[in-house]
């Protein structure tokens, strides 16, 4: 391969969250019924070749985990799942973004379904584990995610956030 086709493709919805360090998108290859391996292969390339040196996926199956594996890239599975299970699943996940952030070599790629609402909600509550001198309400990072992503935080978005707050997970890094 040459050319554009040798770097890969960039994952649908990225967006840097933290520059050069923490970056969200799609589940690589699609989601659902668009995915495509040949895509996924493609958006793994381009991770690879960007220096992305893990992937958590909160997807709530383990599908495509193995892609991980061939492409020589570290991941890490912890299922979003349903409302009841949150608490301890966005433990976790923040408790797992902030190790691999603070080691300044680790280049994060975090990833649901879609680049969707449930994604948002978490990342917004990671600025307020990670960053509670600047993020000191949810609403507040809400904001600075929406801002952010150029997307609008919905209702589970949001009660990803309450239960972050509810939890007592803010300022926990």
């Amino acid at each position: 391969m040459r050319g554009r086709w040798a770097q890969g493709l960039e994952p649908r919805g990225f967006t840097w969250v933290i520059k050069d360090r923490l970056a969200a998108s799609e589940r690589p290859g699609g989601f659902s019924r668009n995915h495509r391996k040949v895509r996924r292969q493609e958006e793994l390339i381009w991770l690879a070749g960007n220096g992305f040196t893990r992937v958590l996926s909160l997807l709530d199956s383990p599908h495509n985990l193995h892609a991980y594996d061939e492409a020589g890239i570290l991941y890490e599975h912890v299922p979003l799942g349903r409302r009841e299970e949150w608490p301890s699943q966005l433990r976790q996940t923040y408790a797992l973004l902030g190790t691999w952030l603070a080691d300044p070599e680790e280049r994060v790629l975090v990833h649901h379904e879609e680049f969707g609402e449930r994604l948002l909600g978490v990342l917004a509550g990671y600025l307020l584990y990670g960053f509670p001198d600047v993020f000191t309400t949810g609403p507040r990072a809400a904001v600075a995610i929406e801002q952010i992503t150029g997307r609008q935080l919905g209702a589970a978005g949001r009660e990803i956030v309450a239960v972050t707050v509810e939890e007592g997970l803010v300022g926990k890094a």
